[in-house]
């Protein structure tokens, strides 16, 4: 097997943990190397593997995603939702061919002709629309067509079932199963008591434009940041491509809630 790397933080690339699961999958008989060092993803890759937390697996997926190259996260991270296998299992795991892989749905942004340099129009979990001011940001969104109220709140964001347990979960918004095929519409602090976050169909087109009095506002696709017109006007659908993340046969979603997110932990269930 070829297995390519990734490691963001400059911290880890000398971590005695890493080193050794990447010599016990070469002395296994697999080729290891690193992605960055190429730069790319060299053909006949079986697996990248992302050494970090799930900001590095984002990063990795920029680089990897429309190879069709599975990522696997390998959690040295804080939270561990997309990067959620541990080091320990990963070797053998690898050698093994013990993984399975989710197609993972992306989303793809239009910025309706706005030039936006070293722009990839793709995101993993979210995009999101900022205020870049004190004052209220105003968004316009429609659904296939279909105008809703206007959003005025500190931002609003457009997120994958992936990107439930993210930004949008900090926003109030509900968490999905990995493959549920939704976007979600999820307001960030907003000052209509009577918008709420809205779950659509995955094949759903969103128009978003915003209202702002500085003429500008933040636009942010997973951990990378732009500033753009207010005016500028977005289409957000599904990518023609899916992201293919890779994970370990004992990784389990619900246990993973659980354990992170204390889901449940109340006295009445410690029996």
């Amino acid at each position: 097997m070829k297995i390519g790397y990734y490691i963001k933080k400059t911290v880890l690339k000398g971590d005695a943990r890493i080193k050794a699961v990447l010599d016990r999958i070469s002395e296994g008989g697999s080729v290891v190397y690193d992605i960055e060092s190429c730069p790319g993803v060299d053909a006949g890759t079986d697996l990248v593997l992302s050494f970090g937390g799930d900001g590095t697996f984002l990063t990795a997926a920029h680089l990897v995603a429309e190879t069709g190259v599975p990522v696997l996260g390998v959690n040295f991270g804080r939270m561990g939702f997309l990067a959620g296998n541990m080091e320990e299992d990963v070797a053998a795991a690898v050698l093994a061919s013990g993984w399975t892989v989710e197609d993972m749905d992306l989303l793809e942004i239009d910025c309706g002709g706005l030039e936006i340099p070293g722009f990839w129009p793709y995101a993993v979990n979210e995009l999101s629309l900022h205020r870049d001011t004190a004052e209220m940001l105003g968004v316009d969104v429609s659904v296939d067509g279909n105008p809703l109220p206007t959003y005025w709140a500190d931002g609003l964001l457009v997120a994958t079932s992936a990107g439930s347990t993210a930004y949008s979960l900090s926003a109030g918004g509900p968490i999905c199963l990995p493959g549920s095929k939704v976007k979600m519409i999820t307001p960030v602090a907003p000052h209509n008591l009577n918008l709420r976050p809205l779950v659509v169909p995955g094949s759903s087109r969103i128009e978003l434009t915003g209202k702002s009095r500085s003429g500008r506002m933040l636009m942010s696709l997973d951990n990378r940041n732009y500033s753009i017109p207010s005016t500028a006007r977005l289409t957000v659908s599904t990518a023609p491509f899916a992201l293919r993340r890779a994970s370990l046969r004992s990784s389990n979603f619900i246990e993973a809630l659980k354990s992170r997110f204390f889901w449940g932990q109340d006295v009445r269930n410690n029996g």
